[in-house]
C-alpha cells in the first residue's frame, strides 16, 4: 500500500537539518530531504512575499485582508503537497520547489540536493545539477534557479553513536571511511568537497537571461553539523565567508534576480508580479519559527510606497 505523502510543514533550517542528519527513514526515499523542501518554500512566504497559493509544495499558510494590509497566518491544514513538474527544453523535471504565477508560469524555482556520505562521488552531482540548470533554462531562460546542495559534516575518526545505523565503519580502522569524511581531524574540510565547491562556485551569479543557461542564479552549499550536541546546526567556518556559496546570501540573491526580471523590467506587470508585504501584526511573523528569518514585514499599508528599487545585484 503506497504511502500517503505528508503535507508542507513549516519547518526552521535546523529542525531541517536534523531531520537529514538523522535519515531515520532511511536514505532510499526523499524523506530525509524533505523538511528541506518544507523550510525553503515556507520561507520564500515569511520571508520572500510570495502568496502561498503560489508555491508548491504549498506552504501552510494563509492571507487575510484587514485594511488592505496582508495579513499573514499559519495554518497547518493549508498545507500542500509534491514537487512542481516543469517543462525543460530537452525533458520535463520535477523541481523540489517552484513559484508559479498565473499568467506567467514558473518563475523561480529551487532543486535540493542531500549527501549524506560517499563523497568522493560529487562529481556524478556536479554532471547533473549543469544538465538541470542547462534544461530549464532552455526553456525558461527568465526563470530564477537557485541550487541548495546539503552535506552531513561526517567528521574523521569514531563514528558517533547516533549515526552508526546509516554510517559503515572503515573494516581496518573501525572509524569513518575516507570516502565519508566531510571533516578532518584537523577542522579541514575534505578534498572532494572543496573540489566539488570551486567546481559549483564558476556555475552561480547569473545575473541576466542572456547569460550562459547552465548557470544558476545562485547556489549554496550547507554543511549540517551531525555532533549530539549542535546536532543540525550549520558549520559556520565552511564555506568560508568569502565565499559566493553561503547560505546567508543565497535566498536574497534570488529575490533581487526575481525582482530585477520580473517586477523592474516588466513594469507593465507590476501589480501582478511584484512581492507582497505583510502586516507587522501578522501571527505567523511572531511566531518563534522565524527567529533566524527577516520576514518580509510592511512599513505601512503593503502598497507601492513600501517598494523600493533594487540595487543591481552586479
Amino acid at each position: 500500500m503506497t504511502k500517503k505523502p505528508k503535507p508542507c510543514e513549516w519547518v526552521t533550517l535546523k529542525n531541517a537539518l536534523e531531520t537529514f542528519v538523522m535519515a531515520e527513514g532511511g536514505t532510499e526515499s526523499s524523506g530525509h530531504i524533505l523538511a528541506m523542501h518544507w523550510h525553503v518554500a515556507s520561507r520564500l512566504v515569511v520571508e520572500g512575499g510570495f502568496h502561498p497559493d503560489h508555491i508548491r509544495p504549498r506552504p501552510p499558510f494563509v492571507i487575510k485582508k484587514r485594511k488592505g494590509a496582508n495579513v499573514l497566518e499559519f495554518s497547518p491544514t493549508a498545507g500542500g503537497v509534491g514537487e512542481a513538474t516543469v517543462l525543460g527544453g530537452l525533458k520535463t523535471k520535477n523541481i523540489d520547489v517552484v513559484v508559479t504565477l498565473p499568467r506567467v508560469g514558473p518563475c523561480l524555482a529551487v532543486s535540493m540536493k542531500g549527501s549524506l556520505n560517499a563523497f568522493r562521488n560529487l562529481t556524478n552531482r556536479l554532471e547533473e545539477a549543469i544538465g538541470d540548470c542547462t534544461n530549464i533554462h532552455l526553456s525558461y531562460p527568465v526563470l530564477v534557479y537557485g541550487f541548495l546542495h546539503v552535506f552531513c559534516a561526517n567528521r574523521e575518526g569514531a563514528i558517533p553513536q547516533h549515526l552508526s545505523s546509516r554510517l559503515d565503519a572503515d573494516p581496518k580502522t573501525g572509524q569513518t571511511k575516507a570516502a565519508d569524511i566531510a571533516v578532518r581531524a584537523s577542522g579541514d574540510v575534505s578534498e572532494f568537497i572543496t573540489a566539488y565547491h570551486e567546481a559549483m562556485a564558476r556555475l552561480t551569479g547569473r545575473k541576466d537571461l542572456r547569460d550562459e543557461v547552465s548557470r544558476y542564479e545562485a547556489i549554496a552549499l550547507v554543511l549540517a553539523d551531525p555532533a549530539h550536541e549542535s546536532l543540525g546546526r550549520t558549520l559556520s567556518t565552511y564555506p568560508a565567508s568569502d565565499s559566493p556559496l553561503r547560505i546567508s546570501a543565497f535566498f536574497d540573491s534570488l529575490y533581487k534576480a526575481y525582482d530585477l526580471r520580473y517586477v523592474y523590467a516588466a513594469r507593465a506587470l507590476q501589480s501582478h508580479t511584484r512581492r507582497l508585504f505583510w502586516d507587522p501584526e501578522s501571527p505567523a511573523i511572531w511566531d518563534p519559527r522565524t527567529e533566524d528569518l527577516s520576514p518580509r514585514i510592511s512599513s505601512g499599508d503593503g502598497s507601492s510606497d513600501d517598494i523600493t528599487e533594487p540595487e543591481n545585484i552586479e
